[in-house]
């Protein structure tokens, strides 16, 4: 009988024979390649605790009038994909955890159907979570760099749309998906997509820093003060370090597994980083954990309304 598994279309490759996978597993047999048991009960507890962290950040947003501007509702976008992320975790889990223990017993059909939905859910969830994570970045450059216009280049229907627009492409995008997932050409779509959000925020947030750093030094030799200077330096580069280092290790290896999906499916390098692949939906949901730490309850203002 089939059994749930986190993004099962993914898990293995599929444009490799069968007698290709067994020799490379055969030749990458060292105890390393084993890859990593990870309990369904830490995906469990990661779920929880994330699903709570963001839906305190919802309430809070939709509680305070204060917090009603276009920056606060895509902070809020954001918790609500890594609320998906969350929740379609903990359904796949219970499911695996009451089948393995043989509280729930369903036809192996209805198991795949499940499995395609719950599938369609995360990658949905996935999706939308690196599109905010990327309006975020734009939103934050136009405050910084077009701090006098933003109000007229940000308008509230301008967000309401690029929402909607996201939400309305993330759930088209993971259909299609899950429908052609044989295609390598909508894998690389997907690796494609990645790289576009990384390089944006990698643009963006570097020319902040750079256009802080400036301000600063500007300041501190009017005011003869360059230990504050130094120091406020640091502080940001500290702070760009965590947020696109956060984005790259939680993010990466699950996307790196995808490019060694269409690369070297069969090659024994290869098939031991498959065998990891629980490991990346971990990095994947602690992203989801740590999403509000660097993006919410660092404004004062939310953090007065949690209170």
């Amino acid at each position: 009988m089939s059994t749930l598994a986190p993004l099962r279309l993914l898990h293995e490759p599929w444009n490799a024979s069968e007698g290709n996978q067994s020799n490379a597993t055969a030749g990458a047999g060292s105890a390393w390649c084993q890859g990593l048991d990870i309990p369904n009960e830490l995906f469990l507890t990661l779920g929880l605790v994330s699903l709570v962290e963001n839906l305190l950040v919802v309430a809070a947003i939709l509680k305070n009038r204060n917090l009603h501007s276009p920056m606060y509702y895509f902070i809020c976008c954001l918790a609500v994909s890594d609320m998906l992320v969350s929740i379609s975790n903990l359904a796949e889990t219970l499911f695996m955890l009451l089948m393995e223990h043989g509280v729930l017993v369903i036809r192996a059909s209805i198991v795949r159907h499940m499995d395609n939905v719950i599938d369609m859910l995360i990658c949905s969830s996935v999706l939308s979570s690196l599109s905010f994570l990327g309006v975020i970045a734009v939103d934050r450059y136009i405050t910084i760099f077009y701090a006098l216009r933003y109000h007229s280049i940000m308008t509230l229907q301008r967000a309401m749309v690029t929402m909607a627009s996201v939400w309305l492409a993330s759930t088209v995008s993971s259909t299609v998906f899950i429908t052609y997932y044989r295609n390598n050409a909508i894998l690389l779509c997907l690796i494609g997509f990645f790289l576009f959000v990384l390089v944006l925020m990698l643009v963006l947030y570097i020319h902040m820093f750079a256009l802080a750093r400036h301000h600063l030094r500007s300041i501190s030799s009017q005011q003869k003060q360059p230990t504050i200077y130094r120091s406020s330096s640091l502080k940001g580069a500290v702070t760009l370090t965590i947020l696109l280092g956060v984005f790259f290790i939680c993010w990466g290896p699950f996307f790196f597994h995808l490019i060694l999906i269409v690369t070297c499916p069969t090659k024994p390098f290869c098939t031991c980083f498959f065998s990891y692949f629980n490991l990346f939906l971990i990095l994947i949901i602690c992203n989801s954990v740590v999403d509000p730490l660097i993006y919410a309850f660092r404004s004062q203002e939310l953090r007065r309304t949690l209170r």
